[in-house]
């Protein structure tokens, strides 16, 4: 999983994304326990979703480009009620993809971030049509607006 975030994301290039790591996992617990989703089919995980719940003031400042995704997540106030998610990312096994997984992990998170905090909007910033695609199929599910960072 490690080696296909690296893959799409090539963030250990690119010092304005979020390079995972535990401290960054701890620290996305802290922000809300379903912020990092797996699913594991028996023989370890198969499937990873990212969420980052925020303030709607960051979610702007993001997609406009004033902040970085590293950023976003380090403004990130804990113990506060967000208004916006971020999808930060998904990954699936080549050999699972298709079957649904991602979807489900990413609306089980965003209904169990829902029932304490007042979500108004999803943002993305996209790196693959799958995921453009994949944004705005959750929106639709969720029935909140989408908004997108351009590349």
């Amino acid at each position: 999983m490690i080696q296909l975030a690296e893959d799409v994301f090539a963030s250990k290039n690119d010092p304005t994304q979020l390079d995972v790591d535990q401290e960054i996992l701890e620290r996305l617990e802290k922000i809300h326990p379903s912020s990092v989703s797996e699913y594991d089919d028996g023989n370890g995980p198969v499937a990873w979703v990212l969420l980052i719940p925020t303030t709607i003031v960051l979610m702007n400042k993001f997609l406009e480009k004033r902040i970085s995704e590293k950023e976003l997540f380090e403004q990130t106030p804990l113990n506060i009620k967000y208004e916006a998610v971020y999808l930060c990312s998904a990954m699936v096994l080549e050999e699972f993809r298709r079957k649904g997984i991602a979807k489900q992990l990413a609306l089980d998170a965003i209904e169990k971030i829902r029932k304490n905090h007042p979500l108004k909007a999803l943002f993305v910033w996209a790196f693959s049509k799958e995921g453009d695609l994949g944004s705005e199929t959750l929106a639709h599910l969720v029935s909140l607006p989408l908004y997108k960072r351009g590349n």
